[in-house]
């Protein structure tokens, strides 16, 4: 699925959409762009999410960022950043959410990366198992509810600066169970923390593919910088599927003195390439952290 790549933000920026006036361009990613906006009726700031209609804009696309809106607003956890409406222009579909005020996990691990103290270059682990566990336990929820984000990643994980709370963000191409959008040969997602099995058509995709990428997550959230084979995305995705145990060039305690054999033994359970031999819940990856962090 393929979102258009560009936007001008001039064009939106004062603009109207439903009881929400556009202020300024946040970001922009591959599931849209997201502006600052003005909620007129409840005189409060949120953000807001367009997606551009018109050539490079699918039927697959719009039923997705329909279902977003759909399936997350009636999610209701700490954890999960809720949908407050959702709507269509002439040119673009927009979502109005909650807006959080902090930095992705994305920009504050690579913000830790730049300390001149090489001590200092990665999340506490304290800090880390805090986040993971919290993201888990939102996950668990969803998928209770029969919902499978598919894209978790550190960018799509937001950090509410005052508390450091992590909120997922970016259910675009979340499925449910019982409805699930099939199209044969569509693959979505960010490769580096897609699941082995989703460039499997044979395979079947559930929320043990969520838990590869928490996992992915989490081993970012100890290193830092991963050690991977291969950078380049495409390349990435054909790894994942021909040689999928050959994705990381060193264990993880080769990587980090801070990771010991029992956080090892955890994180490669978490990333391993069969499905059927990972944390089979959110719960059971949960609770290998929780033992863990009781035994430090």
């Amino acid at each position: 699925m393929q979102y258009q790549a560009k936007i001008d933000a001039d064009r939106f920026v004062g603009r109207d959409l439903g009881t929400v006036t556009l202020l300024k361009k946040l970001g922009q990613g591959s599931n849209g762009v997201v502006f600052i906006g003005f909620q007129r009726t409840l005189k409060r700031q949120v953000a807001v999410k367009i997606l551009l209609k018109g050539e490079g804009t699918t039927e697959t696309s719009r039923q997705l960022f329909h279902q977003e809106a759909e399936m997350v607003a009636a999610l209701t956890h700490s954890n999960i950043i809720p949908i407050f409406e959702m709507g269509e222009a002439d040119d673009c579909y927009y979502q109005v959410m909650q807006l959080v005020k902090g930095d992705d996990l994305e920009t504050m691990i690579e913000k830790k990366l730049k300390n001149p103290l090489p001590t200092k270059r990665t999340l506490p682990l304290d800090d880390g198992i805090r986040i993971i566990r919290q993201v888990l336990d939102a996950l668990g929820y969803a998928h209770d509810e029969g919902v499978i984000h598919q894209d978790i990643k550190p960018a799509n994980t937001l950090m509410e600066a005052r508390s450091q709370r992590p909120l997922i963000a970016d259910f675009g191409i979340a499925r449910t169970v019982q409805a699930e959008i099939r199209q044969k040969g569509l693959i979505v997602g960010s490769p580096l923390y897609m699941a082995p099995e989703r460039m499997q058509e044979q395979e079947a995709t559930d929320a043990r593919s969520d838990i590869y990428s928490v996992g992915v997550m989490f081993y970012k959230i100890l290193v830092g910088v991963l050690p991977l084979v291969e950078f380049n995305p495409m390349g990435l995705l054909v790894r994942k599927s021909r040689d999928p145990d050959s994705v990381f060039t060193k264990r993880p305690s080769e990587v980090s003195s801070n990771i010991d054999p029992k956080l090892e033994a955890i994180l490669l359970k978490a990333i391993h390439a069969d499905a059927g031999k990972r944390y089979q819940t959110c719960r059971e990856f949960d609770a290998a952290l929780e033992n863990y962090r009781a035994g430090m």
